[in-house]
C-alpha cells in the first residue's frame, strides 16, 4: 500500500501533537530517531535565514543577553535546518535562527545543526508553532502565523488553540487584530500599544487618532475599554450599535464567544449582560429556523446521539 498525500485531518492531528508530531518522531522507532536526532557541527557561514520566517524583528538586548549565554555555555538545542537545494552544503534555518545570530555575536565558528528533510509547508509549519510556543513574537507576527496556518495549511482556530495551549478565543482574538489600521497595528510592532489596546480598538470605525491619544496619555487598558463604552474615544465613531436602555455595551470577549458559540452550533447565537442591583445578570439566545435545527440543540445539550435515519 502506497503513501498518499497527508490528509486534512492528518495535518490537524499532527498538529494537536505539537512540534515532536511536526518533525515526524514515532516512538515505535526509537533508531530512526537517534539517527535524526544526532547533531553536527557547521560553519556558520553555512546556515542561511529561513526564508519563510514569520518573525520580523529580534530584539538586541535580548541577542545580546543570549550571546553571553551562548559564550559560557555553548549552544545547549542544535539549530533545526534543511539543504538547500539551490546550493549544496548550505543550509535554510528552520527552526533556531536567533541562536544562530547570537552564536556570531559570540564569535563561535560553528554551530550545532540537526538536518532534516522538510517541504516548504512543512517548514513553515513548524517555524511558526516554534516560535509561538517560545512567545519569541510579538501580538502581529503572533497573529500573521496564526492567519497562515489557517489560509495556508487549512487549520482551524481550535486546532492551534489544542497545539499551543491557547483557548480559541486567544486565537480568534489575536487574528482579529490583523483587521486593524496600518498606523495602529505599527503602534502595537513598537510596543507602543499592547494587543489589549488593539483588541478594544476594533470595536472603532476610525481608532487612529485614539490610537495616538492612548500612547500620548499613557492609558492602560480598562480605562481605553471605559472610554470605548462611553462613547468617549476622540470623536470615533463605534462599529457596534449603542446597546438598548438597561443593557451594556458588549466587549470583544463577548462578541468573541458569541462567534466561538455560533461556529460550534452552526446557529446565530446572542449574549447580553443587564445591570442589577451592582451586578450583572446575562442572557444567552440561540436563534433557530426550524424545529429541527432546535431538536439539534437540544440533543447536544442532553448528549443525545443522532437517531438514524
Amino acid at each position: 500500500m502506497t503513501d498518499g498525500p497527508q490528509s486534512e485531518q492528518d495535518k490537524r492531528t499532527n498538529l494537536g501533537r505539537g512540534l515532536a508530531a511536526l518533525f515526524g518522531e514515532e516512538e515505535d522507532d526509537l533508531a530512526s530517531l537517534d539517527k535524526v536526532r544526532s547533531a553536527k557541527s557547521v560553519p556558520v557561514e553555512r546556515l542561511h535565514p529561513n526564508r519563510l520566517q514569520p518573525r520580523q524583528k529580534f530584539d538586541e538586548e535580548q541577542l545580546e543577553a543570549l550571546s553571553a549565554s551562548i559564550r559560557e555555555n555553548g549552544i545547549l538545542q542544535p539549530i533545526l535546518v534543511r539543504r538547500r537545494g539551490d546550493q549544496p552544503g548550505d543550509y535554510e534555518i528552520v527552526a533556531g535562527e536567533r541562536r544562530w545570530r547570537a552564536a556570531q555575536l559570540a564569535k563561535l565558528h560553528e554551530v550545532p545543526v540537526v538536518i532534516r528533510d522538510l517541504s516548504d509547508e512543512k517548514s513553515l509549519e513548524i517555524a511558526i508553532v516554534e516560535n509561538v510556543q517560545r512567545q519569541d513574537l510579538n501580538a502581529l507576527e503572533e497573529a500573521e502565523g496564526y492567519q497562515r496556518l489557517i489560509e495556508e495549511f487549512r487549520h482551524s482556530q481550535s486546532d492551534i488553540a489544542r497545539a499551543l495551549g491557547k483557548s480559541r478565543s486567544h486565537v480568534a482574538n489575536m487574528v482579529r487584530l490583523l483587521s486593524l489600521p496600518r498606523e495602529v497595528k505599527e503602534l502595537i510592532e513598537q510596543g507602543r500599544l499592547s494587543a489589549g489596546h488593539g483588541r478594544a480598538l476594533l470595536s472603532l470605525e476610525s481608532p487612529i487618532a485614539f490610537a495616538h491619544e492612548i500612547v500620548a496619555k499613557n492609558l492602560n487598558v480598562r480605562q481605553v475599554e471605559d472610554r470605548v463604552r462611553q462613547g468617549k474615544s476622540g470623536g470615533d465613531t463605534a462599529r457596534q450599535k449603542p446597546a438598548p436602555p438597561g443593557k451594556a455595551a458588549k466587549d470583544t470577549d463577548t462578541i468573541a464567544l458569541e462567534a466561538s458559540l455560533a461556529s460550534l452550533l452552526g446557529l446565530k447565537v446572542s449574549i447580553d449582560f443587564t445591570p442589577r442591583g451592582g451586578g450583572e445578570q446575562g442572557s444567552l439566545a440561540i436563534h433557530f429556523e426550524t424545529l429541527e435545527q432546535l431538536d439539534d440543540v437540544l440533543r447536544r445539550l442532553n448528549q443525545t446521539p443522532k437517531p438514524h435515519m
